[in-house]
């Protein structure tokens, strides 16, 4: 059995603000121990479960924050930016089980700590055939192409309600709970780590692959925060404006689909002013 963990860092135990999850910032080197206990609290509870390998995947900003002295030995870490698939890079290789969305968050524009998708700002709204869609969401559908289920989903209780949605059969563990967007009741590490671990172990028993499932083509509609980041978007292949502020495109499968996603948060990005915007 093999297991991979798309390890983001806005859900992890204590983070609640954007020094607590931007390199270099003021809380950043500390709430990265606390990213790293949860990401091997479910490497060790994978193991208990029976797991053979567990290979991490960093998927937060730089893709460059969890300590690699601190995880267990038995696991290995994907690090560094720049990947094929992003997110969920590793599960196309066709030795995957189980994959596990560790410090996850809800998508932009809704409620959840830390909500947003893909970019920090500037992005409204995602939506994939009219669902609203949050990074869970869209990584559910790239890992159902190639037969690997969604065992586990932490994060805030919004991101465990969200991930209801997309993957039902998941466990799910809510390492806080939301006040606002940069605010929540966070349990202690301690608590976070045995729950997670728990919980992991529990999920072991979920990792089956199944026959891959295309569910497209997928219409990918985004909404941004000014109507000169659509003008920006549309600079990619395929890519139209569908209103005031929003673009689409449509793909055929979702490893098209997030690949475009990536190329049109890419170039938006370059697109954004320091100060409006």
């Amino acid at each position: 059995m093999k297991i991979l963990i798309s390890a983001d860092m806005e859900g992890a135990t204590g983070v609640t603000w954007p020094e607590d999850v931007i390199p270099g910032a003021s809380q950043w080197e500390r709430c990265r121990g606390l990213f790293t206990s949860d990401v091997n609290a479910a490497v060790l509870g994978f193991f208990d479960g029976g797991a053979d390998e567990v290979l991490i995947n960093e998927a937060h900003w730089t893709m460059r924050n969890l300590l690699l002295e601190k995880l267990d030995a038995r696991a290995e870490l994907l690090t560094g930016r720049h990947k094929t698939l992003s997110m969920v890079e590793g599960v196309q290789h066709g030795d995957v089980d189980g994959v596990a969305f560790v410090g996850y968050h809800t998508g932009a524009g809704t409620e959840g700590v830390f909500a947003h998708t893909y970019l920090a700002n500037s992005i409204t709204g995602v939506w994939v055939n009219g669902v609203r869609a949050s990074e869970g969401l869209l990584n559910a559908h790239v890992v159902a192409e190639y037969g690997v289920p969604v065992v586990l989903v932490t994060g805030d209780d919004m991101t465990c309600m969200d991930a209801a949605g997309y993957a039902p059969e998941a466990v799910t563990v809510a390492v806080k709970d939301h006040v606002s967007r940069y605010a929540a009741v966070c349990r202690t590490p301690a608590r976070t780590a045995a729950d997670i671990r728990a919980a992991a172990q529990q999920a072991a028993a979920l990792a089956i692959r199944h026959e891959p499932l295309y569910a497209g083509p997928f219409t990918v509609e985004v909404e941004f925060d000014a109507e000169h980041l659509t003008l920006a978007a549309t600079v990619v292949p395929g890519v139209e404006r569908s209103g005031e502020r929003r673009v689409a495109y449509t793909s055929e499968t979702m490893y098209e689909g997030i690949r475009a996603f990536k190329a049109v948060t890419t170039v938006v990005s370059n697109a954004v002013e320091e100060q409006y915007g």
